[in-house]
């Protein structure tokens, strides 16, 4: 199989931890000092073992939760200036994929992939037209009609690949995407990832998956206890 090309050079960040720290109600320090900063149009994995701050990073990204100190500037925003009714059209910037996926197990592949433009209100004619166009993206035009439960878990996660991306966000974050997966379906998730940034959307991975990125050649982000 042939694999991508190596990264290309880094433009302006996107994404800039500066000094992070993060420390949870239970006393637990996931982030002792943390700074990063991730480029524009770049394609990066976090790596470390489990509860080194990985997916902590994604939180304090998608202001899912805050820093304790340090500032984090996400897309030109500083979260510290989000007020909390701000939160939703800040998240717009931003797709997230699931480890579990998160899918309505109810709800056709259609409504699942629909909720984001469901919420914010767009209009039916516009919203059939981009669901078919996310879900021919990650291969699965014609399965609308179809619960999760008759997908595999690789068709699931493309469900979440194609809901987190309907909104074209400049941003995709994903947290362990490929950890319920096998090697070749886990392949395919992250080409895929990596055909989004192809088109310039910028992409943050937290995965264990160490030896399929090495074998991608792509930035690789370490994290141990709290620190780069």
């Amino acid at each position: 199989r042939r694999w991508p090309a190596p990264a290309r050079r880094r433009h302006a960040g996107v994404i800039s931890f500066q000094d992070v720290h993060k420390r949870y109600p239970n006393g637990r320090e996931a982030l002792a000092g943390l700074s990063i900063e991730i480029g524009t149009g770049e394609m990066a994995f976090l790596t470390g073992h489990s509860g080194a701050g990985k997916s902590t990073v994604l939180k304090l990204i998608a202001l899912l939760e805050r820093p304790t100190r340090g500032k984090v500037v996400v897309g030109g925003h500083d979260t510290a200036t989000v007020r909390p009714r701000g939160i939703p059209l800040y998240r717009r910037q931003i797709g997230v994929v699931f480890q579990d996926n998160k899918l309505l197990a109810e709800r056709p592949v259609y409504d699942n992939v629909a909720l984001p433009l469901a919420i914010a209100g767009v209009p039916r004619r516009e919203m059939d037209r981009r669901v078919r166009a996310a879900l021919d993206q990650v291969g699965l035009l014609g399965r609308e009609a179809n619960l999760p439960i008759e997908l595999s878990a690789g068709e699931q996660q493309r469900v979440g690949i194609a809901r987190a991306v309907i909104a074209k966000p400049p941003l995709l974050i994903a947290d362990e995407p490929t950890g319920n997966l096998d090697p070749d379906l886990a392949l395919e998730v992250m080409n895929l990832f990596r055909r989004f940034n192809d088109v310039g959307v910028t992409v943050v991975i937290a995965t264990h998956d160490v030896h399929l990125i090495d074998r991608m050649g792509l930035r690789r982000i370490h994290i141990e206890q709290g620190h780069l």
